[in-house]
């Protein structure tokens, strides 16, 4: 076998041909265009890390028993995820290096072209979660009317397969530990989150330094405390405000997700608790990406129509606040108590839950 030449192993040849500037196509060439489609193609081959690794982790999940063994990889391929984030966020100081007048030396050669026709990172917000039903209307709109029809029909299929959301439900639906034996989680976590809320009560209305106006809006607010307590509690009310959006994982999935973030610190919880809150370091992550992106965009092009004929800065803003994929998992904090005031778990849970090891000294 020849010997591996650096530039052959990363074929160097296509990479570094692949920048054609449109305006020097024109005879105007526009110097800042270069580090224009460098940046973006940066971003679609880190674009392309990040699918491959949600498709291994996507593979991990599908199964019927997902695989204790597994679940550091699952952690670690999340990890890297993460950490190519942080690099896709810092690359917009670079875009932002071309000023607003260079930029529109070849601006208008790039119409209709726009990043929304990235396909890749359409794939990354499918796979983990962002199917069309939870899009804004000019998002879904997009998908017929800016996309090649072989792009579309790719995401369209992608679309029928199972997200890292919809997975991760079916995931926290199979998780054990809330009932054991005679021992009912809910019914010890309710009586213990009313004696926080009866308590609560009991220091507004006794707080002399409050008006009763005052004490009046706290106990409004503590009535509305319990309101959403009690739609944790009662089955039927959490699936109805579910149809109207309000949630997104499923009762059983929710309830577990919540068991977990209550009792992070057993040993057998503290693997799923780092799992769940990955899963918001990169919904959060590409929420920081999508909003630095759309301050960009608008100092870059004030109130101008997009390239792609999006509404530019106000679309971009939009669906900063619409595209979250685990808002379930944000709302979670919402639900929990102080650990002093947690349910005490019997004693052979609290074992299921620990690294026990017995042995005999030889």
């Amino acid at each position: 076998m020849d010997p591996l030449y650096y530039g052959d192993y990363l074929h160097l040849d296509k990479l570094l041909d692949a920048q054609h500037l449109e305006s020097e196509k024109r005879n105007r060439a526009a110097h800042d265009e270069m580090v224009f489609i460098i940046t973006h193609q940066t971003y679609e081959l880190w674009f392309k890390q990040i699918v491959f690794e949600l498709e291994s982790i996507i593979k991990i999940f599908d199964d019927p028993r997902v695989q204790e063994t597994k679940m550091a990889t699952v952690l670690h391929r999340l990890n890297r995820v993460k950490t190519i984030q942080w690099v896709l966020i810092q690359q917009i100081d670079v875009i932002k290096t071309i000023t607003p007048m260079d930029f529109l030396e070849f601006r208008d050669l790039l119409v209709p072209a726009s990043g929304f026709q990235s396909i890749q990172f359409k794939q990354i917000e499918i796979m983990l979660g962002i199917k069309r039903k939870f899009r804004i209307a000019a998002d879904q709109e997009f998908f017929c009317t800016r996309l090649t029809k072989t792009d579309k029909a790719e995401l369209d299929k992608l679309e029928e397969k199972p997200s890292i959301l919809e997975l991760t439900d079916d995931w926290l639906r199979k998780m054990p530990f809330l009932e054991f034996d005679d021992f009912n989680f809910w019914q010890a976590y309710e009586a213990a989150v009313e004696k926080m809320l009866a308590s609560d009560e009991k220091i507004i209305k006794e707080n002399v330094t409050l008006t009763d106006r005052e004490k009046q809006f706290q106990l409004n607010d503590l009535t509305a405390t319990r309101t959403r307590f009690q739609s944790v509690f009662d089955e039927s009310k959490f699936n109805e405000l579910r149809k109207q959006g309000d949630f997104r994982l499923s009762h059983q999935a929710f309830l577990s997700a919540l068991f977990v973030h209550l009792y992070r610190d057993e040993p057998m919880i503290y693997t799923p608790f780092r799992y769940l809150s990955l899963l918001l370091d990169i919904d959060e992550l590409f929420t920081n990406w999508r909003q630095k992106h759309a301050v960009m965009v608008q100092r870059m092009l004030g109130t101008k129509i997009g390239t792609g004929g999006s509404s530019g800065h106000d679309y971009l803003d939009a669906t900063t606040k619409q595209n979250r994929v685990f808002t379930d998992l944000y709302n979670l904090s919402t639900f929990l108590i102080p650990r002093e005031d947690l349910p005490e778990l019997p004693s052979e849970l609290r074992r299921a839950l620990g690294y026990f090891f017995s042995g005999q000294k030889k």
